[in-house]
């Protein structure tokens, strides 16, 4: 039972913590992994899942549906933050859990929020309890945790990547908070314009916290109208949005965005510099245009100039440490050198086709002197060391059923036709071995 100190205190926390969904029926967003007949979904029904790991941005579920996890699956829960915490409390929380499943055969889920700040001696401590099962591991991270985390710790979960919530899902929040009379704003008489709506979730860019805490705000700072009625205008919204105010509306911020990408995949530096000049004095996020340079980095200019890709990424790096406004000259130069760089497409395609075939043909076998010699009970022979015959020998890499597939083919721009003249070279010499022999 809770005490009068429980409920104050949860009458006092923030919306978004009051309105965090309990069950999978209310959790909103990330149908790919938790829609109908989705394996997270079954998994959790079925109470068979395993250790794994929720990793995307800030506010897009991952907390709260490990929390649903332990209520429908009826285990205990444990929650750690790794930046707080450390090996003595780990320790601590896998001792309760295995004690709990030795004397009443009830499970433990331990969420590490964060889980990207332990390092290896702390990974370490709770990877004999994840194989024995004493407990069941799941970490949160906004990080990518094949870069950031321990390939122990990643090797002995399922990786669930965790997608921004779209604006329809955060806008069906809003309501079902404004709805709420227990634990929402429903018992305030608010009146809020549809543009209103649209904008706090537009503001929030996917994040779900962030998007109620607009909406408290604006509420309770707003004060009834002669009718009584809290009125929260497109205004009001956008006072209460933590996110700088687009002074562009939507559609146009969309149209922008796709003339910067279209300018520098039309090599119009020019352009190129105006829009994300634009972009960035209208509100946008720089760290936006730094990702679209980036992406096109690879996509546009590719190969062509294998270089673009490093001063891309090393201007959103450089951004990030020093920040507006001297960070808007380091993205503006890799804006000009991106639109300037020759263009190719090639890593593209080369991925549209591995795409196909992967999903064409997926099971296609390794070539038996490709594998893995070790823990074999046969010899693995046939393999053609390369630099013993100078850097380059023809061999077969694929698997039978698709080894004549062309998967990359270089353009003849930029450093790229360096890349097609060396293609043809072994072609010419597969040709010619061919007719020697």
């Amino acid at each position: 039972m809770d005490t009068l100190f429980d409920f104050a205190t949860k009458n006092m926390a923030p919306l978004a913590d009051r309105m965090r969904p309990t069950t999978l029926d209310e959790f909103v967003g990330q149908e790919h992994i938790v829609g109908e007949n989705m394996l997270l979904r079954r998994a959790i029904k079925a109470g068979t899942l395993g250790s794994c790991i929720f990793y995307g941005g800030p506010g897009c579920g991952k907390t709260t549906l490990a929390n649903i996890i332990a209520n429908t699956t009826k285990s205990d829960f444990i929650k750690l933050n790794a930046v707080s915490s450390g090996v003595q409390d780990a320790k601590k929380a896998i001792d309760d859990a295995t004690r709990n499943l030795q004397l009443y055969g009830r499970k433990t889920y331990l969420l590490l929020d964060e889980c990207h700040r332990w390092n290896k001696a702390q990974s370490d401590c709770v990877l004999e309890a994840i194989e024995k099962g004493n407990i069941i591991f799941i970490g949160s991270t906004t990080e990518n945790p094949f870069a950031s985390m321990t390939k122990a710790i990643v090797s002995r979960c399922r990786v669930f990547e965790f997608k921004k919530i779209e604006d329809k899902d955060i806008i069906k929040l809003l309501k079902r908070a404004l709805q709420d009379k227990t634990k929402g704003l429903g018992n305030y008489d608010v009146e809020i314009e549809e543009d209103a709506l649209k904008h706090i979730a537009f503001a929030a860019a996917g994040d779900a916290r962030n998007a109620l805490n607009s909406l408290e705000l604006a509420v309770l700072s707003t004060d009834p109208s002669k009718d009584g009625k809290i009125h929260i205008t497109l205004e009001v919204a956008q006072q209460s949005s933590q996110k700088q105010v687009l002074s562009i509306d939507e559609s146009e911020y969309y149209d922008m965005i796709s003339a910067f990408i279209k300018s520098m995949r039309g090599s119009d530096a020019d352009a190129a510099v105006y829009w994300a000049e634009r972009l960035i004095d209208s509100g946008c996020d720089p760290l936006l245009v730094a990702r679209r340079i980036i992406i096109h980095s690879v996509e546009d200019v590719g190969l062509a100039d294998p270089r673009a890709l490093v001063v891309a990424t090393s201007a959103m790096t450089a951004f990030q440490n020093i920040g507006l406004p001297e960070g808007k000259k380091i993205l503006l130069e890799a804006a000009i050198y991106v639109a300037e760089a020759p263009k190719s497409p090639s890593v593209e395609f080369a991925e549209a086709k591995a795409e196909d075939l992967v999903r064409n043909h997926p099971n296609g076998p390794v070539p038996i002197y490709l594998q893995d010699p070790n823990y074999k009970l046969e010899k693995v022979s046939g393999y053609k060391y390369p630099h013993s015959f100078g850097g380059w020998v023809e061999q077969q890499y694929l698997p039978d059923n698709i080894k004549d597939e062309v998967i990359y083919e270089p353009s003849q721009n930029g450093e790229e036709k360096y890349l097609l003249r060396a293609k043809i070279m072994k072609k010419n010499k597969v040709e010619n071995k061919k007719r020697e022999d």
